[in-house]
């Protein structure tokens, strides 16, 4: 019989600490009844997806929902794959959409909270130690095959149903001690592997808080659990990892629930009570009548720089994921105007089984809503806080004049009813290039139905009538005056009844002015823009416009 304790000192010969040294060291969390625990868990393997950022959300509105902890984790034991920088760049993807871990990973080297260290790579010990406590119970085993036997067995298993190191393809499973201890003394490399218990013909129930009730065949692979090199592989680190960080919930993408039957074999070989898995599936994306999932490949709109470079702020992404992850939230938006998004009531019961359908037109329109509901003080400090990244010209533009910058984001906003304008803060140079002659571009071709004659005495008549320190009320009125001397209307229901009296009604004068002004036939309120811009501009650009319409 195997003298499994002596077997796990030949193996591990470095470890000194015990299993319930560090159930001590982590004990259970102080929290209060219901809290749950969540972690974000990602590798640093390449940029952070929007699919990423989806369930980080998800793991930080279901623990903040329930008065409990979020983690930021790092998954860095795949070396070979990571990448440099990697670790920053998934924490400026999360802080910049307002996801802060209460513990975790915080930058490089550093972090907080008392149950780490929060990067696997620093907690080789940890692991090491509970797969010995592994092979010390006959749970775990040395495992000796080499590459090229792997894969004779991958060729005897071709016809197979079930395929992997199992049963009589378990060529390890039952070395004697002095084979075991031959091989170890003699340098060859090995894995160490579980030894398991299952049995393809009974099946484990679980109760996913997303796809509800699942039933699967058991695990029979003895999976590898340590690697030659020490490092452990994600099914044993992240078993070991969430239960001595006292992990409650684990949101994680729909194509883990393939290994939950390994998973959870695990916690329970391990002593530990399983967690409860929430799978959440991929986000889609239509495309040719049909639906596909948002690609790193196809979609720039993936990557979450995407966001960041584009200047969407972080209310607008959280309030589209939000939109997305769970089906009341529109509802008890309408019925919570100003709230807070950290106030609502998260459930893993609202989120899509299938996929929630990732739209950019609709991303955008809700982002347009947020920042229309914004003052005109957060959004001179966003804008300004972007472009001195991403555009210097708009940031010398709107910091030369704070007061005159601030009058420009205030037209048509505070209001009942505010403009809709801007989605993103790049959008904001195009917006307002009229404001200022560095970036305005003027084109004042007028619409089809206005004649350039009109037009110039439309402008020139203005002119004689034009006052900058008009109020709004004596403005227009001086515009419906306008009117009458030109030969409109300032009556548009007037106008529609008896069209062939007039030449137009006060939407068509305004339009010459706008048009002269702004190069544009949409705009906000037209005498807050003249206001902005100062009488001697109003007038220098009526001039061109007469200039240019006289030939």
């Amino acid at each position: 019989m195997t003298d499994c304790k002596k077997i796990a000192d030949l193996i591990f010969p470095d470890v000194t600490k015990t299993a319930d040294y560090y159930e001590t060291k982590y004990p259970q969390r102080n929290l209060p009844e219901g809290a749950r625990v969540t972690r974000f868990a990602p590798s640093p393997t390449g940029y952070l997806h929007f699919g990423g950022l989806y369930a980080a959300f998800a793991s930080k509105f279901t623990a903040q929902a329930a008065n409990g902890i979020f983690m930021l984790r790092i998954e860095d034991t795949d070396k070979k794959r990571e990448i440099d920088d990697g670790v920053s760049c998934i924490i400026n993807g999360l802080s910049a959409f307002g996801i802060e871990p209460d513990e975790g990973v915080t930058g490089f080297d550093s972090e907080k909270g008392e149950y780490g260290p929060y990067t696997q790579s620093k907690r080789r010990e940890i692991y090491r130690t509970f797969a010995k406590k592994l092979v010390e119970e006959g749970k775990a085993y040395p495992c000796f095959c080499t590459a090229e036997d792997l894969d004779k067995i991958r060729e005897s298993q071709e016809n197979e149903d079930i395929k992997g190191y199992y049963g009589k393809y378990a060529r390890c499973r039952n070395l004697t001690d002095e084979e075991i201890e031959e091989n170890v003394n003699a340098g060859v490399p090995f894995t160490v592997r579980l030894r398991s218990e299952g049995d393809i013909s009974r099946k484990i129930k679980f109760d996913d808080m997303i796809k509800g009730k699942i039933e699967m065949s058991e695990n029979v692979n003895d999976v590898v659990i340590l690697k030659t090199d020490g490092i452990p592989t994600y099914h044993f680190a992240h078993a070991v990892d969430d239960h001595l960080m006292r992990t409650t919930h684990v949101v994680r993408g729909d194509e883990w629930i393939a290994s939950v039957p390994l998973h959870i074999e695990l916690f329970r070989a391990l002593g530990f009570r399983p967690v409860k898995y929430a799978h959440i599936a991929p986000l889609l994306k239509e495309e040719n009548g049909g639906k596909r999932k948002l690609s790193k490949r196809k979609d720039p709109e993936a990557n979450v720089t995407y966001y960041i470079e584009k200047g969407y702020p972080k209310e607008s992404v959280q309030e589209y994921i939000l939109t997305i992850l769970n089906s009341n939230f529109e509802d008890w938006r309408r019925a919570n105007k100003q709230e807070s998004v950290s106030k609502f009531p998260f459930n893993f019961k609202k989120v899509s089984v299938s996929g929630a359908l990732f739209d950019l037109v609709k991303f955008n329109d809700v982002s347009k809503n947020v920042i229309s509901l914004m003052t005109a003080q957060k959004v001179y400090e966003y804008v300004t806080e972007w472009a001195k990244t991403y555009d210097n010209e708009l940031y010398a533009l709107l910091t030369a004049d704070p007061k005159k910058a601030l009058a420009i984001f205030n037209i048509d906003r505070e209001n009942p009813k505010p403009r809709k304008d801007i989605a993103c803060w790049s959008e904001v140079r195009d917006y307002l290039s009229y404001f200022y002659n560095e970036i305005y571009t003027p084109n004042i071709t007028l619409p089809e139905h206005i004649n350039k004659a009109d037009a110039c005495e439309i402008l020139t008549k203005y002119k004689e009538l034009y006052s900058e320190n008009d109020s709004k009320d004596e403005w227009f009125a001086k515009t419906k005056e306008l009117c009458t001397l030109c030969g409109y209307t300032p009556n548009v229901k007037e106008y529609k009844a008896n069209p062939d009296a007039f030449k137009g009604h006060v939407g068509d004068v305004t339009a010459v002015i706008r048009v002269a002004v702004t190069s544009r036939v949409n705009s906000p309120d037209l005498y807050y823009i003249m206001q902005a811009l100062g009488r001697d501009e109003v007038i220098a650009r009526i001039d061109t416009a007469i200039n240019f319409y006289r030939g």
